[in-house]
This record gives structure tokens, C-alpha cells and sequence, in this order.
């Protein structure tokens, strides 16, 4: 039987083992975290045609309904584009920015990070080793690798997955010239709960939101879950328990509230990311000082322990390199900053086609070589393609003064002739047709 090891227990490591388990193929996840609930932390995800396709193939029915079922809706009130005063320049329809996409294998989602790894953790038990500290891998003269850990641990496979994120060692072994720079941006970001906040503007609690002041940028969105954790057992205990899954480990740690996110973008070294989240609170509420007053109260009422900062980097291009039995997915090889939203889905997307990969391996189709090196390839071609997208957009959100009042007249512009709004907008989000839901 072919073994498979991941290095790194995030949404992409999960994915890929979930996919993998559900193929038959044998497969250990190591994560250096001592325990599940050591960085229960994280904010909403929206979750893309392409992470949808992705999440429905590699999880097992009962899962995936447990996401469906703990999810939310990505807003009903379309993509705001708005000004500092809250008033919209553009608004891109509901039907434009989910291209009709109805069929929740295929459509969008809000998720909670924290509801969305439980789920993906859920049934894997031993096969996911906490307090594992990967440190080296070594290829071996029979055509395995080994995977070494700090605490003298050794374990063989016949694939090696680096899945351990922006700081990737496995990368740091295989691709040692790669590259990761600042993008100019970073970010600021935290969550208010929903529960007794009437005067939000309906705008910020219906769908996704960008607020272009003529410096610095605001995104916003909302996670409003379709049921609660304890609805969504009473609907899936049985066909849980019934696939051998333990209710209490699937229920047990789920997001229990609903919150509003939003994210401060601003140019690098405007924060110190080690700063307190009260002083970074301060820092917002100086730079939004003529902002309208309830923008602001969003701002002012987030508690400081859910406020973090953090700088924006992504991954340049390595050079080509010969496939073998060691690869990588999601941030490990192309991280990229938050601002084009398509982080996760990327990592996901790698996840069910490295799956579909090593499916095909194990069971002959292919040499697992040739199956790597065909991931490898169009991995890295979307993978970049969604860097480059998400760096333009960070750098469009620390532009001057000159370039920002230039975006916001052309807002203005495709907010009031709907043909040239559609035109501009529907390519951006709706890039998934039926042969890329099928081969993802």
C-alpha cells in the first residue's frame, strides 16, 4: 500500500489527508502544535467554487454536511465598493458575484477557520501526530524518503507533502532559493460580535464590503452561521455516528458566534506586528479620524484580543525542479497576502489535485512521479496566477493619494452603467465552468 506523509496539520494538510483516507491511501499528518486547540484562533474564510469543489470530493458525505450545515452564506447583498462615509460607489449584484452558482459543491461560502479545521480534523485520530517538530527529510536509495523530528522520531514514505506553511522547512530543503518578499502592505485586522449591535448599517451585515478612503483601505464581511453547532448536531448526529465518526469530537469545537471581520490594509512599518491589540485599536481609530462615526464605532468596540497585525508577504516563482517523492502544497510554495481572499481555496485546490494525483499512483495508472510532476505543474500555474492577483491588490490598496482618487471615479464609474460593472466584475469571481469544477 502506498504511504503518504503530510508535514503540517493546517486547512491544506487536512484536506489532502481527508481526500487521501477516503481513497484508500495510507496517511500520517504531522503537526507541531502539542494539541488540537493550541491555536484556536483565525477569521472567516470566504470559501470560493474552487474550495467548495475541492472540500465536496476529498470529505466524506457526512463532513462535508457538516460544513455546508456550520457555514454561512457569503452575503446576500452582493460586493460594496464605499467610500469613507459609507456611501456606495459601486455595488456588484449578488447574481454577478456568484455567477449563479447555486449547487453548494460548487458555489460560495463564509466559514469559520477554527468550525472549518475541526471538521477537517474529524475521524483522522492517530493519523494525526501533535507535538511533531519535522526537522529534515532524507530520499532514500530504495526510493522512499524518511521524515526526521526533534524529538528523534523517524518515519519512511513514499511521498513526502510539505504542507507547513509560509515558513516552510520542507521547502527550505527542497527549493532552498526560494523566496519570500514584502508586498508593501499589512494588515490589521479583528472580529465583533453581531449579538446587540442594531446600529450597524445594513450594509456592513449583508454582504462583503471594500471602503476606499482616499489612504489606507477596509475590508469587512460578516459570518453568520446557517445553523448553530447544536442545531447542526441534532440534524447529522446519527449519519455521523453512523460513519464512524464521534459526534462529540466533530461538535465539540465549533465557532459559537456570529461576528462581523474586518481588515485595516495599510502600507509596511505603518505597525508594529508585535504591538498590543488595544494600541493597534489606537493606531486604526487615528488613521480612520474623519471616517463616518459608525465605521469608527466598529473599530473602537472591537475587544483588543481579537486584534492582530501582521505584514504581507508572498512567494516568488522558483525555478523549475526535477518531481519526485517529495512536494508541496498551499503556503508551503505559494503564499500570498490575505487581499485577494483566495488563500485557502488555493491550498485546498491543490489538496483534491494532488489527491487525484496519488489516487492515480497507487493505483497504477501512473508512475507516482509522473503523477507528481503533473500537480506540480498546473499547481504552480494557478498557484502563482493567485499570487500575482493578491500582491496587485495589496499594492492597490496602499497606492497614493492620485492612483486611489483614480479607482475611486472609476468605482463611481461602473457603479452607475451596469453593462461595464458586469463586464469589469463577472470575470474576477465567476472564473469556474463545468470542466474546471470537474478537474478542479
Amino acid at each position: 500500500m502506498m504511504t503518504v506523509g503530510i508535514i503540517g496539520g493546517g486547512i491544506g494538510g487536512l484536506c489532502l489527508a481527508q481526500g487521501l483516507v477516503r481513497a484508500g491511501v495510507h496517511v500520517t499528518v504531522f503537526e507541531r502544535d502539542e494539541h488540537v486547540a493550541a491555536r484556536e484562533q483565525g477569521y472567516r474564510l470566504h470559501i470560493d467554487p474552487h474550495g467548495s469543489s475541492a472540500l465536496h470530493e476529498c470529505l466524506p458525505a457526512p463532513l462535508w454536511n457538516a460544513f455546508v450545515a456550520t457555514a454561512g452564506d457569503p452575503g446576500t447583498g452582493g460586493f460594496g465598493f464605499l467610500d469613507e462615509q459609507l456611501a456606495t460607489m459601486c455595488l456588484v449584484e449578488d447574481e454577478v458575484f456568484r455567477g449563479g452558482l447555486t449547487d453548494p459543491a460548487r458555489g460560495h461560502h463564509a466559514a469559520s477557520r477554527i468550525t472549518l479545521r475541526r471538521i477537517l480534523l474529524a475521524g483522522l485520530g492517530e493519523q494525526v501526530r501533535f507535538g511533531a517538530e519535522f526537522t529534515g527529510y532524507e530520499r532514500l536509495a530504495d526510493g522512499r524518503v524518511r521524515a526526521d523530528f526533534a524529538d528523534g522520531h523517524r518515519a519512511e514514505f513514499d511521498l513526502l507533502v510539505g504542507a507547513d506553511g509560509t515558513n516552510s522547512r520542507v521547502r527550505h530543503q527542497l527549493l532552498p532559493e526560494a523566496e519570500r518578499v514584502d508586498v508593501g502592505a499589512m494588515g490589521i485586522g479583528g472580529k465583533l460580535p453581531l449579538e446587540r449591535r442594531d446600529w450597524l448599517p445594513k450594509r456592513l451585515t449583508s454582504g462583503l464590503n471594500v471602503v476606499m478612503p482616499p489612504r489606507d483601505f477596509l475590508f469587512t464581511a460578516v459570518f453568520k452561521r446557517r445553523r448553530t453547532a447544536e442545531q447542526t448536531r441534532a440534524l447529522l448526529s446519527d449519519d455521523v455516528t453512523a460513519a464512524g465518526l464521534d459526534p462529540d469530537e466533530l461538535f465539540g469545537g465549533l465557532e459559537q458566534q456570529d461576528y462581523l471581520m474586518w481588515a485595516f490594509v495599510l502600507p509596511t512599518g505603518a505597525a508594529d506586528t508585535e504591538a498590543t491589540g488595544a494600541d493597534l485599536r489606537e493606531l486604526v481609530l487615528r488613521r480612520a479620524a474623519d471616517w463616518d462615526r459608525r465605521l469608527r464605532r466598529v473599530l473602537a468596540e472591537t475587544q483588543p484580543e481579537t486584534i492582530n497585525a501582521f505584514g504581507f508577504r508572498a512567494s516568488t516563482k522558483p525555478r523549475p525542479w526535477q518531481s519526485g517523492n517529495v512536494t508541496l502544497l498551499g503556503d508551503a510554495i505559494h503564499s500570498m497576502p490575505p487581499t485577494g481572499g483566495v488563500g485557502a481555496n488555493t491550498a485546498m485546490r491543490d489538496a483534491a489535485n494532488l489527491c487525484r494525483a496519488v489516487t492515480d499512483a497507487a493505483t497504477g495508472a501512473r508512475t507516482l512521479t509522473d503523477a507528481v510532476a503533473d500537480y506540480e505543474q498546473q499547481m504552480l500555474e494557478y498557484g502563482f496566477g493567485a499570487v500575482d492577483v493578491s500582491v496587485s491588490r495589496a499594492r492597490q490598496a496602499t497606492a497614493g493619494r492620485l492612483a486611489r482618487g483614480g479607482a475611486r471615479g472609476f468605482m463611481r464609474v461602473c457603479g452607475a452603467v451596469p453593462p461595464l460593472r458586469r463586464a469589469v466584475f463577472k470575470s474576477n469571481w465567476t472564473d469556474m465552468d463545468d470542466e474546471q469544477a470537474q478537474v478542479t
